[in-house]
């Protein structure tokens, strides 16, 4: 697989910070000398974490198993964020609307329902890992929210995989929900060492920019200082630009505004398709309901909008199955036009 230049992606301070500075939800471990400095802050937010627990069930099995063409996609269950309701979560819709467009979807209106799952694929004697979710290395900063994650290594070995199987994982970008599942909790060490790790080239070339770190809010400096110090280490990251098949059957869909690179991925088997949405479309009830809704996570809300909206239109003209990182358990369903809108029809484990 070749690997190709990777194109210039500038983003301004004011940029930065504007898609950042509001982005307080969400506290950050850090690399060691970092973690040393907050270790105040961090044992206090974990005597926190010990005392809350997740009011959303885990589901009976960790992993679920569906075919698509000669595909074999297991997902696995990493965890789940029940986010508190914020003012600031969308800039175009408020709280009374989030909690009515939760409640059309079926979700408790009590807080915001953001599953995580995993994906792994086996195809063509391959074993691939799509993102590695939060890696039990992830906390809610507001003390009304819970962030669990870093259950998915488990459900691999319930689903039979060894992790040293694993021969690639693909990363759509670089927020920790996404990659600190990569990562040892307490040694930084590769949780998949022998793994060839394909990330977007704009995405692995805005967070490893080491002026990136002055041009960030506070909060999201640690992340990418640990980017830079830990994974930018790593010789077996290799950053593809454009939209190349980076393994057989499937290809990088570029669909930034999420962050600089975000990227979906796109498997091809046969007659059939399914796209990895990945946090293109992250929470359907209030994303592929609402479109044109910009949240606070969006770097850029206004491209991620044009994303969305694009990448939704071509699984709809396709008619392809759709799963995502933040879709209800198992994350997997399928996608129609509604009204201003888009309605997702999820399968059930």
């Amino acid at each position: 697989m070749p690997t190709t230049t990777r194109r210039d992606f500038i983003v301004s301070a004011a940029v930065a910070s504007a898609a950042f500075g509001l982005d307080g939800w969400l506290s950050l471990p850090t690399a060691a000398a970092a973690r040393h400095r907050h270790h105040a802050r961090h044992k206090h937010q974990a005597q926190h974490a010990q005392q809350v627990r997740a009011k959303t069930p885990d589901p009976p099995r960790g992993h679920f198993r569906y075919t698509v063409g000669e595909a074999e996609i297991i997902a696995l269950y990493d965890g789940i964020w029940e986010k508190v309701h914020d003012p600031a979560y969308f800039s175009n819709a408020s709280i009374d609307e989030t909690k009515q467009a939760l409640a059309a979807g079926g979700f408790t209106t009590d807080f915001v329902t953001i599953p995580i799952t995993v994906f792994v694929v086996k195809l063509k004697g391959k074993i691939i890992l799509c993102d590695a979710g939060g890696g039990d290395q992830v906390q809610a900063f507001n003390p009304q929210s819970v962030f669990v994650s870093g259950k998915m290594v488990r459900h691999l070995k319930e689903a039979g995989i060894d992790p040293k199987q694993i021969e690639t994982v693909l990363v759509s970008h670089y927020h920790p929900d996404h990659i600190f599942g990569l990562l040892g909790k307490n040694t930084d060490a590769p949780v998949f060492p022998s793994a060839e790790i394909i990330v977007p080239a704009a995405e692995h070339k805005f967070w490893t920019d080491p002026a990136v770190i002055d041009r960030l809010p506070e909060a999201r400096r640690p992340l990418a200082r640990r980017i830079q110090a830990v994974v930018a280490m790593w010789k077996n990251v290799l950053p593809v630009d454009g939209e190349d098949e980076v393994v057989p059957g499937i290809r990088f869909v570029s669909a930034p505004g999420h962050t600089p690179g975000h990227t979906a991925f796109h498997l091809s088997s046969g007659n059939e398709q399914l796209m990895f949405s990945n946090d293109t479309v992250y929470v359907p009830a209030l994303c592929a309901a609402h479109p044109g809704w910009h949240g606070v996570f969006d770097q850029d809300a206004v491209l991620a909008e044009t994303s969305r909206r694009k990448l939704m239109d071509r699984v709809v003209a396709d008619r392809m199955l759709i799963c995502g990182t933040h879709f209800p358990w198992p994350g997997l369903g399928t996608i129609a036009k509604d009204g201003a809108g888009y309605s997702v029809v999820l399968r059930t484990a």
